[in-house]
Parts: structure tokens; C-alpha cells; sequence
């Protein structure tokens, strides 16, 4: 899931100050569930926005055009009377509303990461989307994310006891988890395979992807 943050009052105000006609458009999938942009905080803007606002929405998944093309369909109207549309999603929806309207697209929200969830208001850094997933190596611990140096190769000397010199060793190890989750798994000879620094050279540039 795509975690994200609101921005402050202060910093939306300012971003929504020179427009005086806004479209609202919330995330039915990850800021719901990050509370950042579900319905009840859609409503909580439009209402804030007062003769402002012309209208708001929800749109399921705001990062697939397809949905977003269908979702915003029924409010052509409301979204031409606006200067603006705020989108409380992350980014990804962002520039996709963006991209279906050709409007100025406000981002209410700040996106974070790509996080798991343990409760609600409680998430976890898990993913980088670095493009070059080693999990099936690492036991399903990512080692770019959860160590807090990016090792690619086992722990550091900061590791004290099982806890990263990184944040006063009030953090776990991630390489301390990634042997101990190998060890559980019978395949701790993965642990002493080498893998080299990664090549940033290498890395795609391309924005777009196509998979059959």
C-alpha cells in the first residue's frame, strides 16, 4: 500500500490561496485506509472550502486512468467551474487526475512509502520499488529498505545485540531478522552469497512499462 501524510493546514492553505473555485477529488483505496483522503476527509475539505469548493468525489483507484476516466466522468461540469482540483491521494493519483482533467492539480498529501500496515495510523517501511527485488534471497526482508544503510551484505559493525547503531539501537537489525528468518527456512547458505553494489548505471529511465 502507498502510505501517505496530510499536509499541514498551513501549507494547504497556502497552496490553495490563489484559487477561488476547487474540485475535491479523494482515493477510495490507500489514503482511505491511510485516513489521509478517504470520504470522510474529503468531506471534512469540501466543507472547510465553503462557496470555494464546486464539488467533490471519490475515485476508487486515482492512479489507474481507466477508473479515474470513469470515476470523474459524472463531474465534467464541477471540474470545468474550477481554477483547481485538490486530490488527496498520493502522487501517483495525483498526476493521473492530472493527466485525465489537464487541470492544476493540488496535492493535499505528502506520499511516504510503499508500507505495510499493522493497524490503522500504524505503517511500515517495506519497499523501495527499486526494481531489483532480491526478497527470495533475504528470507522477505529487504534489505534496502529496512536496513537503515542499505547493506547489501550482512550486518555492519553499528550492530550491537541484535539492534542497529542507526536511531540509538532502538531499532531491529535487518540483517540479524534476515538471518534469523534464513535459519528458520533451512537455507542459511544464502546468507554467504555475495552480491556486488548495485549499478545505479544500469537503472531504466523509461516512465513507461508495458507487461503482456
Amino acid at each position: 500500500m502507498i502510505i501517505t501524510k496530510m499536509k499541514s493546514d498551513e501549507e494547504i492553505t497556502k497552496m490553495l490561496k490563489p484559487f477561488k473555485k476547487l474540485f475535491v477529488v479523494g482515493c477510495g483505496t490507500c489514503s482511505t485506509s491511510c485516513q489521509t483522503g478517504g470520504e470522510d476527509q474529503v468531506k471534512e475539505m469540501y466543507e472547510k472550502l465553503g462557496d470555494r469548493a464546486t464539488g467533490w468525489t471519490m475515485v476508487e483507484e486515482p492512479c489507474d486512468l481507466r477508473i479515474t476516466r470513469r470515476d470523474l466522468k459524472d463531474n465534467k461540469d464541477q471540474i470545468a467551474e474550477a481554477d483547481a482540483i485538490v486530490v488527496m491521494s498520493c502522487g501517483g493519483g495525483v498526476q493521473t487526475v492530472s493527466d485525465f482533467t489537464k487541470s492544476i492539480v493540488l496535492p493535499a498529501n505528502e506520499t511516504l512509502f510503499i508500507g505495510q500496515t499493522e493497524r490503522i495510523g500504524k505503517f511500515h517501511d517495506m519497499c523501495k520499488a527499486c526494481g531489483e527485488c532480491i526478497l527470495d534471497e533475504t528470507g522477505g526482508i529487504c534489505p534496502i529498505t529496512r536496513c537503515a544503510k542499505g547493506l547489501l551484505n550482512g550486518p555492519c559493525g553499528g550492530q550491537v545485540n541484535g539492534k542497529c547503531e542507526v536511531g540509538d539501537y532502538e531499532e531491529e537489525c535487518a540483517w540479524v531478522q534476515i538471518y534469523d528468518r534464513l535459519k528458520e527456512q533451512d537455507r542459511l547458505e544464502l546468507f554467504t552469497v555475495f552480491r556486488p553494489p548495485r549499478d545505479n548505471s544500469t537503472k531504466v529511465l523509461t516512465t513507461h512499462y508495458y507487461f503482456r
